[in-house]
This record gives structure tokens, C-alpha cells and sequence, in this order.
């Protein structure tokens, strides 16, 4: 019965598998069914967020990034645009920053926040408010600007009343007019351009909180993203998740509108100084311009000279060239000391003027640079100190490039000096040809010279402060706005279909769990398999099913129940075993029923046993051999339950069966034999010879004799008389026998102790019933109950 092939008790083990968790269903569906309600009350009462995004552009020089007006002003330096060579993740720094952030909170007053006080939610109003709170002043001596969170309700359009949590705020106050509370003054005041909205919220709570704007900026830093999402791009995403998308936009408008105007003030702080430089270089050209036409005018006066260059015409035209370039190198010669005087009288924190006219392309650049490296180290500053390593790496790029610009003018000049020496003495060769001219002529021409250089530079002057001061003036936004702050039309936290998916996945597995946690924390015997996989070479011949409350617990005549069917077919089986013992000396007819401990239901499936073969016609005498514990005198009658029994017979020799036999009241071919007085030697008593005397008799008056003995591992009772017996029955009971209890039956076996063994399987619930019950096990019309109707199950 047993010798299945390892495929099949493979196949069979995840068939029981599969059984095990599927005739659960209905716990998978009820708690399927829980969770996705309780699913949907927790979307129903969670705060919904939705995500905000905008797109920009971070303009750089080459895409343009100044303003149009101020292209032919290329010479003035990067006035139009701070961007130059810097990362684009510097600028992503920027947009992060607690400053940045802070200053757009500030703006919109968004540390001010109001709640509309639900029965089971609160909802934030930013929008649309009933009133606005001013807090106009803090007591706080510590210059901390806190308050508690105050409820406040309208009572009508011209007051209100307002209270606080712990109770020391509570009164009612006008509309409009200061208040004075514990923590400061404020005041409140209604909002009707809202359509009916005041009057919708009177007799209604609103919370208003004030917040610490830097906790709230750290809170906003961290919930804001900013991001380069293209590669090799000045493209930037700036993303947050908000449950009021309206404030969110606002927000991240507000804080591109702050990016860009501190990026015009750090292009105004260039420009500013810049015009400061030529500012006061102007008026000392036009004290200088004022002590030439003076001196000029003098020496005409003085040598009463009116047109003396006529004279000199037409050597003044051949040198005309010469002339100019001598003023070209006393011009650069002027700016380059002037620059040179310029930064030895000014520190390391002060920007330097970009292009003042000065030729040479690596002191411009070197310029353009170290301004760029002045302003990057002043915005390091506000948020760090001077020893930041950072700080110090800018201060030394700095300091070299400033001691190089130095070192280029200082080297510029000495070229320039050079170049103006070797100029004078081709003019000496010039004022050689010029010896025929009036040596009055020859003054005025140097002192008319001066005047011309004074007066072009001074004009140099005057158009490079006009194009500073447009470049002032003309500014233009930094990060040029692709896509203005916009919102997600569905939320995207919670997120509903994995909400309601985790809900369904933990409905089921919940009670999946329970069910594998039960089975694998229980230690029981449940159903054959159990049995039939410790006891291998034994035969499990019957399974008797687990009794409700209030049912009957012993088979009647006529009776169709499924513990009937149950001892039927273990009769049936029984009679196969006999047919094995037909060549046996004596009359096969004799059945030991035993267990291993106390309660597994051996008397019970002993006297059902002995009903069931009664109801076929057959004589049958039920034995209580468990003189231990007797249990068969509450299946007799009060005027049978003294009769004697086993011990008595093997004490006395002149007692025979008939002397012992008691008629069952329950079935008139069912005879029942006591254990009898129970002896202090029970084990020595059984060694009697008449003990097999008592079963030889017993067995040729009888057809069936079943013999309801003690359990065989508490005891020796059982395997000293079990060689008597024709069919030893032992039962298990399923949900009370532990599972290493099976190894005592399964040695007494294999070493001979108890032979002739087959298996009875009691108390089997109807879920572990045969082979996992699918069709069914009884072949009735009963009716089924509600429940059964609702749910399926048999």
C-alpha cells in the first residue's frame, strides 16, 4: 500500500502542499477583502502630494547671455554675464542654498501657514483665506521671532475670537484693530474678494502657525530638487512634491525670480566699481586738462602768439604718423601706471576695473578672472567662514592671479618705456629738421601736445563710464525660465494602484503567513500523510472523522453519517487482513485495538469497531484488557457494571466467558467483557496461561472478538499479550499525537514487539479527511448550513 515511487510521494507532497493553503481561500479573500477597505480609508484621510516642476536655462557667454544693448560693449568685460567659465553645479548650489530658499519664503510670507480644522482632516488654505494674520511685533527677548499655533474662529464679518492650545490665549477681538498677545501684537484682517468665501468659514476653525523661516528653509532645501538633466547642458529641472500645488508653484517661481536678482547684483557689484574707477580718475584728467589749457593759454598771451602752426605745416604733416604713435604710447604708458597705482592702493577684497582700455589680451582675461574668483569667495562667505578649505583655495587662485596681473602692467611698462624712449629720439632727429622753427613754436607744440593727450584721454574716459553705466543700468536674468512652475494633475504620493496592490499582496499573504506560521510551529499528527511517512511499511486502514459538538459518538443501526461510513470501510479493510490468516491454527476473528498514550480514542474506535461488525449479524465480544484503567462499563448498563471481568477469570479457575459476558444495550449481538478489579500486578497477572486460555475460549464462542487494550508505551500490557491478537489496530489521533511519538510504534514494530500492525487515523478533521477531501466523503443528502451555502465548503 505504502511502496510508492519517489515521483509519486514528490507529486503527493505538493498536492498536500497546494490543499493545505487552497481550502484557506476564504481567510485569503476576507482578508483581501479587509485590507483593500483598509486601503481605501487610508487614501481617504492621508494627505495627497502632488509634483511641482519648473525648467531653465543657465545662460552662459556663449549662448548670450547679456543683454543685446550691450554687445558693441565687449571690451568692458564679462558686465553682462557672471557665468564665464564657472560649473554649472556652482549655480545648482546656488538654487539649493538656505539663503536663496529663505529669501523666497520671506517674500511670500510662506511661514505663515493656515489650516482648515476637519472633523478627521485638516486641509491647508493658501489660496483662498478667510482673513490674513499680521504679526506685527515679538516680545521675545532674545530677538526669536516664535509664537504658539493659534485657533481662530469668525464669529461674524467684524469679529473674530482666537485661542490657543494650552489655554493661555482666549478672547474675542475686531477685525482690523492691533491685538496685544502674551507672545507679541498681531493683527487680523477679513478677506472679502473671495466671493462668499469669508462667510462660508464663520463658525469655522482655522489654525494659523508661525514658523521659524530658517527651519522652514533647511525643511524646503532638503524637499526641493535640483537637478542637470541633460548632459553637457545649461538645462535645469527644479522639482518638489507639495500637497498644495499652488503654493508649490509660487514657491518655485519666487525662488528662480531670487536667483536671478542676486545674479544681478553681483553683475552690479563689477559694473559699480568699475564706474567708481573711472569716476575718480576723471577728475584728476580734468584737474590735469584744466593745468594744460592754462599754462597754454599763458604762454600765447605772454609771447603774443596767434597762429604759429602754420608755419610749421608742412613738417607737422610728414610727422603727423610719428605723432601718433607717441600719444598711442604715452596713452597705454598713463593707463598702465594708473592701474599699477590703482592696485597698490587697494586690497585683495576690492574688485579691479575690467578693461580700461589697456591693449594686451592676457591682463583683460586675467582681470575678467580674478574679479569672477573675487565674487565666487564673497558668496562662499555667507554661508561659510574663511577657513572653509574651499575659501582658502579661491584666496590663494586670487592672490597669484592678482601678483600676475601685477607683474604683467610692471613688465607692460617697462615695454612701453622702451618704446617712448625710442620715440624721443627719433623726435630729437624730427626737432633737428625743425631748427629753422622759432624755439617759442617749439614749446607751444609740446605744451599743445599735452593738451591733446589730456583731452582724448579724458573723452576715452567719459564714453568707457557711459558704457559702465549702461551695463549697470541694462541687466537681464540669469536663468532664462523654459517652463514656469507647473503641477501634476493626478498625486503622486500616496501612490493609489500600489497602495490598494501592497493592500491586496498583504491581505493574502497575511493569512498565508498564519496559516504557514500554524502549520510550521505545530507538531501534531493531522492526516495520513503524517502517519504514512513515519510508518512507511504500515498499512493505514481507516480514518475516523473528527466528531462536532452535540453529535452523536456512537454508530446506530441504519445509520448514514460520516462516522459510520468511516468504521464501515475500516471493517471492510479489516476483513483483508483476516484473509491473510486463514491458514492460521485458529479461528482468525480476534483484534487488539491499542495507542501510544492515553487519550488518542483506543476505546472509542475499540466499541465502534465491535458496533459496526455487530450490525452485519455477527456475534462479536468487545474485551477490556486495559486493567489499568478500565473504560467499557460506561457502554453497560448500572445493573451490568458489576459484573466480573478479565482478572477475575485469570485468578479463578472454575469462571468461564459466559460467566463474564454482559449483553450490550446498545446492540443485542454485542457482548461486552470487563477488565475487571484492576490487580496491583497487572503485567505478572497477563503472563498467565490463563490469559491465551481466556482467548481461545473467548475466540471459538465469538465471530469477532475486539479487545480494547492499554496504551503500549505507558505500559507493558499490549506487547506482552499482543501475540495473542489476529490484527493489532493502533490508533493515532490527529491533532493530539505528537509526531515523534510515531517512532515508538515504528520500533515496536521493526523489532517485533507488536505484530500484525495496521494504522487507524482518529479525530480527522473534515479538511485532512483522505486525500484531502475533494470529493467528498459521505453519500448523503444532509443539509448545509448558511455558511456552507456561502462560502462552498462541504
Amino acid at each position: 500500500m505504502n511502496g510508492m515511487q519517489p515521483n509519486q510521494e514528490n507529486e503527493r507532497s505538493l498536492r498536500e502542499i497546494v490543499d493545505q493553503y487552497s481550502r484557506y481561500w476564504y481567510l485569503m479573500l476576507l482578508g483581501a477583502v479587509l485590507a483593500l477597505i483598509g486601503a481605501y480609508f487610508y487614501l481617504k484621510f492621508t494627505t495627497s502630494y502632488y509634483s511641482t516642476s519648473a525648467t531653465v536655462i543657465i545662460k552662459d557667454e556663449n549662448s548670450g547671455g547679456g543683454p543685446s544693448q550691450l554687445v558693441t560693449f565687449t571690451d568692458l568685460g564679462n558686465f553682462a554675464d557672471r557665468i564665464g567659465s564657472s560649473d554649472i553645479e556652482n549655480e545648482l548650489a546656488v538654487f539649493r542654498s538656505k539663503r536663496i530658499i529663505q529669501e523666497a519664503l520671506s517674500a511670500l510670507n510662506l511661514n505663515i501657514t493656515y489650516e482648515n480644522i476637519g472633523t478627521l482632516k485638516d486641509s491647508e488654505l493658501y489660496k483662498y483665506k478667510p482673513f490674513l494674520v499680521q504679526y506685527l511685533s515679538f516680545n521675545d527677548s532674545l530677538g526669536k521671532k516664535t509664537a504658539p499655533k493659534l485657533f481662530f474662529e469668525a464669529l461674524s464679518p467684524l469679529e473674530y475670537h482666537v485661542e490657543d492650545s494650552s489655554g493661555n490665549i482666549n478672547g474675542t477681538y475686531n477685525f482690523g484693530e492691533p491685538v496685544e498677545l502674551p507672545f507679541g501684537k498681531i493683527t487680523v484682517l477679513p478677506v472679502f474678494d473671495n466671493g462668499k468665501m469669508f462667510e462660508n468659514f464663520i463658525g469655522k476653525t482655522v489654525a494659523v502657525a508661525y514658523r521659524d523661516l530658517d527651519a522652514m528653509a533647511l525643511g524646503y532645501q532638503k524637499n526641493i530638487r535640483v537637478v542637470n538633466e541633460i548632459q553637457n547642458s545649461n538645462v535645469v529641472e527644479l522639482t518638489m512634491q507639495s500637497p498644495v500645488p499652488d503654493k508649490a508653484e509660487d514657491f518655485i517661481n519666487e525662488l528662480i525670480f531670487q536667483y536671478n536678482k542676486d545674479a544681478i547684483n553681483d553683475r552690479g557689484q563689477v559694473a559699480k566699481k568699475t564706474s567708481d574707477f573711472i569716476d575718480s580718475r576723471l577728475e584728476i584728467i580734468t584737474r590735469e586738462l584744466d593745468s594744460v589749457e592754462r599754462n597754454k593759454e599763458q604762454f600765447k598771451s605772454s609771447n603774443r602768439l596767434t597762429n604759429i602752426e602754420a608755419e610749421a605745416q608742412l613738417i607737422l604733416e610728414n610727422a603727423s604718423e610719428f605723432e601718433k604713435r607717441q600719444f598711442d604710447v604715452n596713452t597705454q604708458l598713463e593707463l598702465a601706471n594708473t592701474m599699477i597705482d590703482y592696485m597698490e592702493r587697494s586690497s585683495n577684497n576690492d574688485l579691479l576695473p575690467s578693461n580700461i582700455g589697456l591693449e594686451g589680451g592676457d591682463i583683460t582675461e586675467s582681470v575678467n578672472n580674478y574679479n569672477a574668483l573675487i565674487l565666487q569667495r564673497n558668496k562662499l562667505l555667507k554661508n561659510s567662514t574663511a577657513k572653509n578649505p574651499v575659501v582658502v583655495n579661491v584666496n590663494n587662485q586670487i592672490e597669484g592671479i592678482r601678483s600676475n596681473i601685477l607683474n604683467s602692467l610692471k613688465n607692460r611698462t617697462n615695454t612701453l618705456k622702451i618704446s617712448l624712449r625710442d620715440l624721443n629720439f627719433q623726435e630729437a632727429s624730427l626737432n633737428s629738421k625743425l631748427s629753422r622753427v622759432p624755439t617759442t613754436e617749439k614749446i607751444y607744440r609740446g605744451i599743445e601736445r599735452q593738451q591733446t593727450i589730456k583731452e582724448q584721454l579724458y573723452l576715452f574716459l567719459l564714453q568707457q563710464r557711459e558704457e559702465a553705466s549702461i551695463a549697470l543700468a541694462v541687466t537681464s536674468p540669469k536663468a532664462k525660465v523654459v517652463d514656469k512652475a507647473f503641477s501634476s494633475n493626478a498625486p503622486v504620493s500616496p501612490n493609489k494602484p500600489l497602495i490598494y496592490l501592497g493592500a491586496g499582496l498583504a491581505g493574502l499573504l497575511i493569512p498565508f503567513l498564519f496559516i504557514y506560521g500554524g502549520t510550521l510551529l505545530n507538531n501534531k499528527v493531522n492526516n495520513r500523510y503524517d502517519v504514512e511517512k513515519a510508518l512507511k511499511n504500515t498499512s493505514l486502514i481507516g480514518e475516523i472523522p473528527k466528531l462536532k459538538k452535540g453529535e452523536e459518538e456512537l454508530i446506530r443501526a441504519n445509520d448514514r453519517s460520516i462516522l459510520s461510513e468511516s468504521f464501515r470501510i475500516l471493517r471492510t479493510n479489516l476483513q483483508y487482513l483476516f484473509i491473510n490468516k486463514l491458514n492460521t491454527a485458529h479461528k482468525a476473528n480476534t483484534v487488539f485495538v491499542t495507542s501510544t498514550i492515553k487519550g488518542e480514542g483506543k476505546t472509542f474506535v475499540a466499541f465502534n469497531l465491535a458496533l459496526t461488525l455487530a450490525l452485519t449479524g455477527k456475534k462479536v465480544a468487545l474485551v477490556g484488557a486495559d486493567i489499568r484503567n478500565p473504560q467499557l462499563q460506561r457502554y453497560l448498563s448500572n445493573d451490568s457494571q458489576d459484573k466480573k471481568g478479565l482478572t477475575e477469570y485469570i485468578l479463578d479457575p472454575s469462571l468461564s466467558v459466559k460467566d463474564l459476558q454482559a449483553q450490550s444495550i446498545y446492540n443485542e449481538n454485542l457482548s461486552i467483557v470487563l477488565s475487571g478489579l484492576i490487580p496491583p500486578n497487572p503485567a505478572e497477572l497477563l503472563m498467565e496461561s490463563r490469559t491465551k486460555d481466556f482467548f481461545d475460549e473467548v475466540r471459538e464462542m465469538y465471530d469477532y472478538v475486539i479487545v480494547d487494550t492499554a496504551p503500549s508505551m505507558l505500559v507493558t500490557d499490549t506487547i506482552i499479550i499482543n501475540k495473542l491478537a489476529d490484527v493489532t489496530l493502533y490508533v493515532v489521533r490527529a491533532g493530539f499525537t505528537d509526531r515523534k511519538l510515531l517512532e515508538f510504534p515504528e520500533e515496536a514494530i521493526d523489532d517485533g514487539r507488536l505484530v500484525n500492525v495496521a494504522m487507524v487515523l482518529n479525530n480527522v478533521s473534515m479538511n485532512n479527511f483522505g486525500y484531502g477531501n475533494k470529493y467528498g466523503y459521505s453519500y448523503t443528502d444532509e443539509r448545509k448550513s448558511l455558511f456552507s451555502k456561502i462560502f462552498g465548503r462541504n
